[in-house]
């Protein structure tokens, strides 16, 4: 999920480009971004926070702004409303 969002801020594709990706490509059922939202930025964030304290000169788990950004916002995903994609009715 990591280098998902690592590719969604360089610009290299867009969320949806790459969660296609992934379920056609990969046969995985849901895309990073899609997952993400579900468990939670929140989650996910505080997961990559964790693994960067145990494991910090590994940069797969170095901190994502771009994550850390939409947390601090109160995108959590599917339980806020917004996250990589919207949930609003």
């Amino acid at each position: 999920m990591a280098e998902a969002v690592r590719l969604l801020e360089r610009g290299d594709a867009s969320a949806r480009d790459i969660d296609t990706a992934m379920k056609l490509g990969a046969g995985y059922p849901m895309g990073p971004f899609e997952l993400s939202d579900y468990v939670g930025l929140d989650t996910t964030n505080n997961i990559l926070q964790g693994w960067h304290e145990k494991y910090p000169d590994n940069p797969l788990f170095a901190p994502i702004k771009m994550l850390e950004k939409m947390v601090a916002e109160g995108k959590y995903g599917v339980k806020s409303g917004e996250g990589f994609y919207s949930y609003k009715k």
